[in-house]
């Protein structure tokens, strides 16, 4: 089966006056037809300007220095500004965490739901298009949607605009969606409608979704791969109940260990020390090494991406013991 997305060596780099920011390091990963990748870092470690980079959105100074991003087997970089056009909303969706990014601020939400149908079909007659757009925003949970149409952004709290723009990515029933931390300004309930909504799309339709985000409880119940990101690269990769359940790499630890469970009431939440570096810096070796409590000499060099077991990926000298792993 031909994955639906398939990242290899992608870099991307920012050239500024202080020099250059390597955002994206080197970063691989597949999604197939119907899974959900949830791709997880923290601010800074590259995860936004890998989902820009695959739909073709890094403006400069930053730019596509080497790899390749494949959609169902078709290289897109490189492609022609009409066919990434052509590609983006139909079958390319990109949902951002700020719905400003999406919205016409002059225009009603109706009509711009329906131009985006419209955009790509121009055959399907104004009130199914109507009728399409009216049922995109009640699966996100806007009530009175019919009502909602008809009304401007400015007139939508931040958390309604939010779930327009999520609408407005699904109503194509797109074969690739990337999704920016979409859910972050919503409320516990909404959100958990929408992951709803985006699993059952994704189970039905075959929808591939790279799930971008910082809180590993949403991926847990949503995603069926991790690729956790730090420095611009993928540290570790793999099945998303593995990977919870028995995290290899020191900084995925430290994640896990960060959230309160549970399973360890009252006892102190383990925090990494240490702040993210600088792109414009980036440590000797191991990007991870001055925060690392494995740290070794041997981290002073740059760790390769290998496979220390069946379907995981770890780029580490120093993995946390088996007998460490986190309880979820």
């Amino acid at each position: 089966m031909t994955p639906t997305l398939e990242v290899k060596d992608l870099c991307t780099h920012f050239f500024t006056r202080e020099g250059v920011a390597k955002a994206v390091d080197g970063v691989s990963f597949t999604v197939k037809p119907g899974e959900i990748l949830g791709l997880v870092g923290e601010s800074g470690s590259g995860k936004s300007v890998t989902g820009f980079s695959i739909i073709g959105l890094v403006d400069q100074p930053g730019r596509v220095v080497s790899g390749s991003v494949k959609y169902k087997g078709e290289e897109l970089i490189g492609a022609t500004p009409e066919r990434m056009r052509a590609l983006r909303g139909a079958e390319i969706a990109m949902v951002f965490q700020d719905p400003m990014m999406t919205l016409n601020p002059v225009l009603r939400v109706g009509y711009q739901i329906i131009e985006a149908i419209l955009a790509h079909d121009a055959k399907v007659p104004h009130a199914e298009a109507r009728s399409r757009a009216r049922d995109a925003l009640a699966a996100v949970g806007i009530p009175s949607p019919e009502e909602r149409l008809d009304t401007y952004p400015h007139q939508l709290s931040g958390g309604m605009r939010q779930r327009v723009a999520i609408a407005i990515a699904l109503v194509n029933k797109p074969a690739l969606i990337i999704a920016d931390e979409p859910t972050t300004a919503l409320d516990v309930t909404i959100q958990g409608q929408i992951l709803a909504e985006v699993q059952q799309l994704a189970k039905e339709t075959g929808t591939a979704l790279v799930w971008i985000t910082h809180d590993l409880g949403v991926v847990a119940g949503l995603s069926d791969r991790l690729a956790v990101m730090y420095g611009g690269r993928v540290v570790e990769q793999g099945p998303t109940d593995d990977i919870l359940a028995r995290p290899l790499h020191p900084y995925t630890y430290g994640l896990l260990g960060s959230l309160p469970t549970r399973n360890r009431r009252g006892e102190k939440l383990v925090q990494i020390p240490g702040m993210t570096p600088s792109l414009m810096k980036m440590p000797k070796g191991c990007a991870f090494g001055p925060r690392c409590t494995r740290a070794t000499v041997q981290c002073e060099e740059v760790p390769r991406l290998e496979q220390p077991m069946p379907d995981r990926e770890l780029r580490c000298f120093n993995p946390v013991p088996a007998e460490r792993s986190v309880a979820a």
